[in-house]
């Protein structure tokens, strides 16, 4: 029996106002349950309603259109001093797939400076065939091609083709940013977002998620007339960098990469370290450092299997995923292509950083006068520029993709520092 998404999202944020932690918790679904706790959720929630004073009023829900059973609900919450947004990922049978807490005003994407859609036209395609296609956006530069092209691999996780955060849409930047530059761009949405029932699959694994849709948008601009189809690139952000290399290695034909924030440090162990992080700027997400480290050691113990069951696994992936993530080596697929490559990192980036995983990019791929390494200090994990340490709280503020970052990947995939039309 379908459960109504508003309905489920109304009430837990009713249980929330209450204090009933428990009963929230209960309504995760076991890849959520496995990370967040009723604990870790009280903590947020009260480190958040205190700066809103006590709850007023509980607003009426708002749903996105359904996609593959899975409803995003944003719930207004007023308090004496202010508001927020809980934000919830609802499937089908009322479980909760996803969850944060947003600034109470939400703002729309706006183009970035440098966007010029004057010189680019979009129109959909989709990525695919049969029963896990799914839909994406070309953006095609007007006047004379061929063009070079480039496909963009969202981060780990059920993103859009936008890699959509809070009021931010990184890959959009991106996209529009090339294409006014004469790159043609293909962005889809990924199979976890359009179908979001594919995870909990048997035998799921990293390269699933990511290989043959990201094949299929090769395939899909080579064969455009206005695509030069031998300047057809990868570009990946953060675990879209990460298995870019084992993209290219399925596809040969693939021209070169550019990896963005790729992280070469085993997730597992990433993880940990990132949670660390977030435990040290909020003490309350103490209990998320003792969950994430015993998952993360049943990751590296050789007891692990296929049948490992996924709620004692991070992040809720399947013993299947674990072990192909677990022996795939990215520095290692990337020098055995032969291939071109511009890797780029952010300095303020806590999540995937130069010390531990930048560091493993110039370890075995620095030697290599066909690879370029560059580090924009100032940028985080989604190449917003900026200052101090970051934060999780810095994405839901309206930011855009540093323009030197964009400037130096067009200018790459050109193979020229002339690449700005008259």
């Amino acid at each position: 029996m379908r459960t109504d998404p508003a309905v489920v999202a109304a009430a837990i944020v009713e249980m929330a106002r209450d204090g009933r932690f428990a009963d929230v918790e209960e309504l995760f679904a076991p890849p959520l349950r496995a990370v967040v706790s009723a604990q870790t959720m009280q903590a947020d929630w009260e480190r958040q309603t205190a700066g809103i004073g006590m709850v007023t009023a509980i607003g009426t829900p708002t749903s996105e259109p359904a996609r593959a059973g899975l409803v995003r609900v944003s719930v207004p919450v007023t308090g004496e001093r202010g508001g927020l947004t809980v934000v919830m990922s609802v499937d089908e049978t009322g479980l909760v797939q996803g969850l944060r807490l947003a600034p109470g005003l939400t703002t729309q994407w706006t183009p970035p400076p440098y966007a010029r859609p004057e010189r680019f036209d979009e129109h959909e395609v989709t990525v695919g065939s049969g029963a896990l296609a799914v839909p994406g956006t070309m953006s095609l530069p007007r006047g004379h091609g061929p063009w070079p092209g480039v496909v963009l691999l969202g981060g780990g996780g059920p993103f859009d083709r936008d890699g959509t955060a809070g009021p931010n849409k990184p890959l959009k930047d991106l996209a529009w940013g090339l294409a006014g530059r004469g790159v043609a761009v293909l962005r889809f949405d990924k199979v976890t977002y359009a179908h979001s029932q594919v995870p909990a699959e048997p035998g799921f694994t990293m390269s699933d998620e990511y290989v043959p849709h990201a094949v299929a948008a090769i395939h899909l601009l080579q064969r455009h007339p206005a695509v030069d189809a031998a300047r057809v690139y990868v570009a990946g952000h953060s675990m879209g960098g990460k298995v870019a290399p084992r993209v290219a290695a399925a596809e040969p034909s693939v021209a070169g990469l550019v990896i963005l924030a790729g992280d070469t440090q085993p997730m597992h162990r990433a993880a940990v370290r990132v949670i660390r992080h977030l435990a040290s700027l909020d003490p309350g997400a103490q209990d998320a450092v003792e969950t994430i480290t015993r998952q993360a050691a049943l990751v590296d113990s050789p007891d692990l299997s296929p049948d490992t069951p996924a709620a004692e696994l991070p992040f809720g992936y399947s013993g299947a995923y674990w072990l192909d993530l677990r022996g795939y080596q990215p520095v290692a697929t990337a020098a055995a292509l032969g291939k071109p490559m511009l890797i780029l990192q952010g300095g303020r980036d806590y999540q995937v950083t130069v010390a531990d995983d930048l560091a493993g990019w110039q370890a075995g791929l620095a030697h290599r006068p066909d690879v370029t390494i560059r580090v924009y200090d100032a940028d985080d994990h989604l190449f917003f520029p900026g200052s101090g340490p970051s934060t999780p709280a810095d994405y839901e503020s309206p930011q855009h993709v540093d323009p030197a970052v964009v400037a130096d990947v067009a200018d790459w995939l050109a193979g020229s520092a002339h690449m700005v039309l008259p």
